[in-house]
Order: structure tokens, then C-alpha cells, then sequence
């Protein structure tokens, strides 16, 4: 057999493999869709009553679980809080002893950001879109948009968001949230 075959076979051994074992959930469990700090967010879920999946999902899309994941706007930690809106909340949930270096603390931020999430929900009536829409561009804009477009709290695509990022975000989680519902549906 000719050298040039038998390197062709061989790669195409080493091709299939790799995909093989990319596309495997263990793989994928421990490197592409890991569930990490899962106690914290099972309390924070159970907290503020929103899907651990849904947290796990944002938080992958916001820092790949980089406890020192820092913005160029200026959203700190797991879950990309902005430190006025940090503030705010520990106003809200009464935390005196709230420092912006907590931020980084994985606990405070996952609660932090949950609690978020679970005002956006009341707020947008459970809308999962919306609540993403807003958590990534702001309240104030997905309300406008909602007045602007006619949209009702039964609104569902995406795609029709219209700043690319936030567009791009929403889809994002929600592919990361179906990509945890899959591997993780027998936890």
C-alpha cells in the first residue's frame, strides 16, 4: 500500500475519532458544558424560583465560568453583573454588607445574578426571550423594543431583536440551555 494512502486512512482514523469523542457526553459534560458550582445555584434557584438550567446557561454564555471574567463595559464575575446593578440589588434584597469585590465571590454573584433574573422574570410574565433580552441589553430597552414592535409578553423570536448582540445572546443561551437540558436530564 502506498505511504500516501496509509496516511489518508490513518487521518481519517485520528478525524472520526476526535468527532467521536468531541461529540460524546462525557466529553461534552466535562469540557464544553461543564455544571460547575451547582451548589450554589440550586440554592439560588431555589431562592428566587428560576431554573438552575437557565442560570448554568447564562452563566457560560456570560463568563465560561470565570469567577475573574471582567467586561469591557465593566460586568464583573459568573455572571457579568454591572456594579450599579449589583448595588441596586443589594439594596433590594438588603445586603448591608455588600462590597463590589464580592462580586467576584462565586456564591454572591450567582445569587446576585439569579436574583436578577427572577425580578426580569416577574417582570416580562416568565418570558424566557424577553428576560434574556433584557438581562443582556437592559429593562429599559426591551420595553421600548416591546412598544416599538408590538410585542406581547407571548413574544418569541429571537431573531427579531433588534441589536445583533443581544440577538446573538438570547440564541446563544437558549442553545446552551437545550444543550444542558440534554446532557444533564437525568440529574
Amino acid at each position: 500500500m502506498r505511504t500516501w494512502i496509509k496516511v489518508g486512512i490513518i487521518f481519517l482514523i485520528l478525524v472520526f475519532g476526535a468527532k467521536a469523542i468531541h461529540d460524546s457526553g462525557w466529553f461534552q459534560r466535562k469540557y464544553v458544558y461543564p455544571y460547575v458550582y451547582q451548589e450554589y445555584i440550586y440554592e439560588s434557584a431555589l431562592e428566587w424560583e428560576i431554573d438552575p438550567i437557565l442560570i448554568i446557561s447564562v452563566m457560560h454564555s456570560e463568563s465560561k465560568f470565570s469567577i475573574h471574567a471582567q467586561s469591557h463595559r465593566g460586568a464583573i464575575g459568573l455572571m457579568q453583573l454591572m456594579p450599579d446593578t449589583a448595588l441596586w440589588i443589594a439594596s433590594q434584597i438588603h445586603d448591608d454588607s455588600f462590597t463590589l469585590d464580592k462580586l467576584y465571590d462565586p456564591k454572591t454573584n450567582i445569587r446576585y445574578g439569579t436574583w436578577y433574573l427572577s425580578s426580569l422574570k416577574r417582570e416580562f410574565k416568565g418570558n424566557e426571550v424577553l428576560m434574556l433580552a433584557a438581562y443582556n441589553a437592559g429593562r429599559g430597552n426591551v420595553k421600548q423594543w416591546m412598544e416599538k414592535y408590538n410585542w406581547g409578553f407571548d413574544f418569541s423570536d429571537h431573531e427579531k431583536i433588534p441589536f445583533d448582540e443581544t440577538r446573538g445572546y438570547v440564541a446563544k443561551v437558549l442553545r446552551n440551555k437545550q444543550a444542558y437540558l440534554t446532557l444533564y436530564k437525568d440529574q
